[in-house]
């Protein structure tokens, strides 16, 4: 709990890191709008704890690295093009308002402290170990179990898949080569919409046998408050500055993280 500034201090000084990687968040989206009060808590209260622990730590080791995890979302609706580390901030949801002022309140410390930190904002992961409230866990465990797959509305809303070794990776390099102060966005270019996302899974767990019509499972479902209907991230700083691009195919990637669902059903 990055809340709890007393434990964070014995930690930091117990084993003085050379990096401290925040990816401490409420992230789902859908919990944030019936109750916003632990977003605020987490993703507000606990980065400005965090970053006041980090700067009296740094006072006497000013090469601690500290890498803020944060996300596209803070971009809001992306209807044309992609967006960039310059663009503004226009947050649709609680949990997106409140990864937004985290990334204020880092960037603040950087300007006025002169701490030691870098922002990434990455699109939407993926992949073995996902919680089961995300979406692709949703449309893998509700094939397994024969349930209806929720798609909010028309399904038309359009996210870009990142692969979770990917962003490790991308992370990797940050920590090595990122400037103090600079934000990363961190992409795929794996757009697809959310219909067309559980069709191609259905056609993943039909060709192993999984189940034998998971498009019967598809259900509509009354459209998510405030749903941005497109993320699209641009990630050519990352790619030019720091030589990292995505290396994992969507399509495979996709089938590895269905095989390890199948294999952990508990």
């Amino acid at each position: 709990d990055i809340n709890n500034k007393s434990k964070f201090k014995k930690i930091l000084s117990l084993h003085k890191p050379i990096a401290i990687f925040n990816l401490a968040a409420e992230t789902h989206v859908d919990r944030s709008i019936d109750g916003p009060a632990e977003f605020i808590k987490s993703n507000i209260v606990g980065v400005f704890n965090l970053l006041e622990v980090f700067k009296e730590f740094t006072k006497k080791d000013k090469k601690t690295k500290l890498i803020h995890i944060s996300t596209d979302e803070v971009y809001g609706d992306v209807l044309k093009g992609r967006s960039k580390e310059t663009d503004p901030y226009k947050p649709s949801s609680p949990y997106a308002a409140s990864k937004a002022s985290s990334d204020h309140l880092v960037y603040s410390y950087v300007r006025t402290y002169k701490l030691n930190a870098v922002i990434t904002n990455c699109s939407n992961n993926y992949g073995p170990h996902q919680h089961k409230e995300k979406f692709i866990p949703t449309i893998i465990r509700s094939i397994l179990k024969d349930q209806k797959i929720p798609i909010y509305g028309s399904g038309n809303n359009i996210r870009d898949w990142l692969y979770v070794i990917d962003h490790v990776q991308a992370l990797d390099v940050v920590f090595h080569k990122g400037k103090m102060g600079e934000t990363y966005n961190i992409g795929a270019n794996n757009e697809v919409s959310n219909l067309d996302l559980v069709n191609l899974i259905c056609n993943i767990c039909l060709a192993k046998n999984i189940h034998k019509d998971p498009k019967k499972l598809i259900s509509f479902i009354p459209d998510r408050l405030g749903h941005d209907k497109r993320y699209a991230i641009n990630y050519d700083k990352l790619q030019n500055e720091l030589q990292w691009s995505p290396v994992y195919d969507f399509h495979d990637s996709l089938s590895t993280t269905i095989d390890w669902y199948i294999k952990h059903k508990k």
